[in-house]
């Protein structure tokens, strides 16, 4: 156990304790009392569990990738456990599978539930849902500075100017994170309020949106945005998740500006600018722009929520948006926008290296003095093929339950790009409680393979099959 470093996993089950003891505090003084019992159950369980991997000794010595990669996972199967005992032992009546398909669908930061209607569920639980995706965007965040190594130097420079980090590194970085994460999620709260959105649903909208989660303290978002400036605010607010979690503190605080530590930011700024300008000038015509805006910007960060408005014209093309995805360092999921840049460009330059033989064709980022180089080329190829087949397999499985094809394909999109079901693509009233068992554990299964980063896949098939 030890080789698996679980002493980088103690620090969330003793936060997953302190968001059990702020629902104790919340429970008590709004007198709900329905579900008390159930967060004083998480708490021990979770203070107890971070205690003991926190005294547990790690061999002295410098974890492997792969070492890394399996306590990711480690953590991503044991923290939806804990996560699940309020939702299994509530008053609800959820078999073990619902409860923990719940809390893996949170901790992913997918956002598939198995309520049919949130009215029912008391505001403990509702906090306790949407505290569940602020802890696994968290986790997410961490995880990539825990995975630093196997990611390519251009992404690896858009965050630090440093190969590998070392300890001391670590901690810093992981330091500032929790900082901005934390005041960005504050910052998201005072603003829904100043827009006038009951401070209850704003506190839930905001662990929300700053993880890039689907869960709502609502069924239908339409009953909290009652006008076009709560629909484009919120939108903007959406794209926090959007850029990197750190483009803004570098530029406030970034003394002397490199630009390696902007371009992504500006890549996915224009890209944002470009798909934006298509959608008012060619898909506005026949509704309100702001829903579409709405929906637009919800796919591009991963998030996926959208107000209840027919859009079937459109399913399909948010459904692409989801699959770019947004920036390396932030909680959105999805390929990634640079690395199906840069994949294009590079296979664009191959082309013409064989028409225009005598013409020299870089292969560089814009914006940047980054050139990728075949190494970088071969991990987005690796990435983009781990996807296709896993996209693959997970539609073949959902059509053999006997979901007709077009759900199994958009379900298992959003899937695996961790994106919640919602009017957007076609799918606002997918009963997943009635699922057949065997399917919600290959969609538990597909939800945690869309959050690890699918490189890491492919170490973990290297390290047991390619041995030599």
């Amino acid at each position: 156990m030890s080789l698996l470093r679980v002493k980088y996993l103690s620090f969330f089950f003793i936060l997953i304790s302190l968001f059990s003891f702020l629902n104790i505090i919340y429970s008590y003084y709004f007198n709900l009392y329905l579900n008390l019992n159930t967060y004083y159950f998480s708490f021990v369980v979770s203070i107890l569990i971070g205690l003991i991997f926190y005294r547990i000794k790690p061999i002295e010595k410098k974890p492997s990738i792969f070492e890394k990669i399996l306590t990711v996972l480690l953590g991503y199967v044991l923290m939806p456990l804990v996560l699940s005992i309020p939702f299994y032992l509530s008053i609800y009546n959820l078999t073990f599978l619902n409860a923990y398909f719940e809390a893996v669908s949170g901790f992913t930061s997918t956002g598939f539930t198995i309520f049919e209607n949130i009215k029912h569920i008391d505001q403990g639980l509702i906090l306790w849902r949407s505290s569940i995706q602020w802890i696994g965007g968290l986790y997410f965040l961490y995880s990539i500075i825990f995975l630093i190594d196997i990611y390519d130097e251009s992404l690896k420079k858009s965050l630090t100017n440093f190969i590998s980090f070392n300890s001391s590194e670590v901690i810093k970085q992981s330091i500032k994170i929790l900082l901005l994460y934390s005041v960005l999620t504050l910052s998201i709260f005072i603003i829904l309020n100043i827009l006038g959105i009951r401070s209850f649903n704003s506190l839930n909208l905001a662990m929300t949106l700053i993880s890039s989660g689907g869960f709502l303290p609502v069924n239908d978002l339409s009953s909290i945005l009652v006008n076009d400036i709560q629909v484009i605010i919120f939108s903007l607010l959406m794209l926090i998740s959007f850029f990197s979690i750190f483009f803004t503190y570098n530029l406030i605080f970034l003394r002397n500006k490199n630009i390696n530590f902007f371009y992504e930011d500006i890549h996915l700024f224009l890209y944002f600018i470009v798909v934006v300008s298509i959608f008012f000038i060619f898909f506005s015509y026949d509704a309100n722009f702001t829903y579409s805006f709405l929906s637009l910007v919800s796919s591009i960060s991963n998030i996926g929520v959208s107000l209840e408005v027919n859009q079937s014209n459109l399913n399909f093309i948010y459904i692409l948006l989801v699959i770019v995805g947004g920036s390396f360092f932030s909680t959105s999921s999805g390929l990634r926008f640079l690395k199906i840049y840069s994949l294009t460009k590079y296979s664009f330059n191959q082309i013409l290296s064989y028409s225009r033989p005598k013409n020299v064709f870089m292969n560089k980022l814009v914006f940047s003095k980054i050139n990728f180089d075949s190494k970088d080329i071969n991990k987005y190829f690796l990435t983009t093929l781990v996807f296709i087949i896993s996209f693959f397999c997970l539609t073949i499985l959902l059509s053999l339950s006997n979901i007709d094809f077009e759900h199994s394909f958009k379900l298992s999109l959003l899937t695996l790009m961790n994106t919640v079901n919602s009017s957007a693509y076609g799918l606002s009233d997918f009963d997943f409680q009635n699922l057949h068992f065997i399917t919600k554990y290959f969609l538990i299964f597909f939800m945690i393979i869309g959050r690890v980063e699918l490189l890491s896949l492919l170490l973990i098939v290297k390290k047991f099959f390619f041995k030599n």
